[in-house]
């Protein structure tokens, strides 16, 4: 079994186990040898994981390498990943400037049609900015990042949401029978990235919270209080293909719940010269043909 799964099926006679490993110092610190809390399980049938590959595949199949429009769904496989849901208490002190839109009216002088100066008014709209400064006091709950250092956070954002309110507690027994993969991130880390992501949407929050008609945050201070961070395993199918002389990886993930699918589809540089040139060509023969006619 790979080094980092816990749970996989027998290539062999096709029985699904779960192995529990021994912790050690070596391997506590980033939470392998630790069972999970929770755990989501599977909805999405793998047909229909592939055909919604195969779908998406589609979509960028004339640009793409050849390799790629070849690739076969069946080696797709279907695991629990693993990712820690965060929820934490968010206290920030702002410092801001909000900007209050009125209309006055201006006089001017211009010059009319016959070279004459003549004076006019027209109404204008200027911003009077204040000053304010406060506490921003938030409930950051369910907040999911990856526990997984095969898996970034961008990826796991991309096939998100996942239904928490499937949420159960973890049992061998509902991951056998599939890949399972253990934390490679530590609580810590976790804790880390799941404080970027919520001090990102406080900002957010702040810009449609605060009045007026324009804001600027000048500054934004955060202390995180009462924060949990469980490992909760969510799943995953993933198609992983190695294309081109490089070998480059092209990587499809499926939410397993949802049926999301994300990735990106390279483009062949060859598919798109000879495309770019087709086209220049129709519009060449396109300007012969009705040119001559024009003339």
């Amino acid at each position: 079994m790979p080094q980092h799964r816990f749970a996989a099926v027998c290539p062999f006679c096709a029985s699904g186990s779960v192995i529990d490993r021994l912790v050690d110092r070596e391997t506590l610190g980033a939470g392998r040898g630790v069972d999970p809390d929770y755990v989501l399980g599977f909805a999405v049938p793998r047909e229909q994981a592939e055909a919604g590959v195969l779908e998406w595949l589609n979509k960028g199949r004339l640009l793409a390498p050849s390799e790629i429009r070849g690739a076969k769904i069946s080696t797709m496989e279907g695991v629990y990943l693993p990712a820690y849901l965060y929820s934490a208490v968010a206290r920030s002190n702002y410092t801001a400037r909000i900007g209050e839109n009125y209309t006055t009216t201006e006089t001017y002088v211009t010059t009319d049609s016959k070279g004459n100066a003549v004076t006019r008014t027209r109404t204008v709209v200027k911003t009077e900015w204040r000053s304010l400064a406060g506490t921003h006091v938030t409930q950051a709950a369910d907040h999911l990042v990856t526990a997984c250092k095969g898996l970034t956070n961008s990826e796991l954002e991309e096939i998100e949401p996942y239904d928490l309110g499937a949420i159960r507690r973890y049992t061998s027994a509902m991951v056998t029978g599939w890949s399972a993969e253990e934390a490679t991130r530590t609580p810590a880390e976790g804790i880390n990235l799941a404080q970027e992501e919520v001090q990102e949407s406080i900002g957010e929050e702040l810009h449609s919270y605060l009045p007026g008609d324009s804001r600027q945050v000048s500054s934004l201070t955060t202390v995180f209080e009462d924060e949990v961070a469980e490992l909760l395993l969510v799943p995953v199918w993933v198609l992983a293909l190695r294309w081109g002389p490089d070998k480059k990886l092209l990587r499809v993930l499926v939410n397993g719940q949802t049926g999301e699918v994300q990735g990106v589809v390279p483009r062949s540089l060859g598919r798109i010269t000879f495309l770019v040139l087709a086209i220049l060509a129709i519009f060449a023969l396109f300007v012969l043909i009705f040119g001559g006619v024009l003339q």
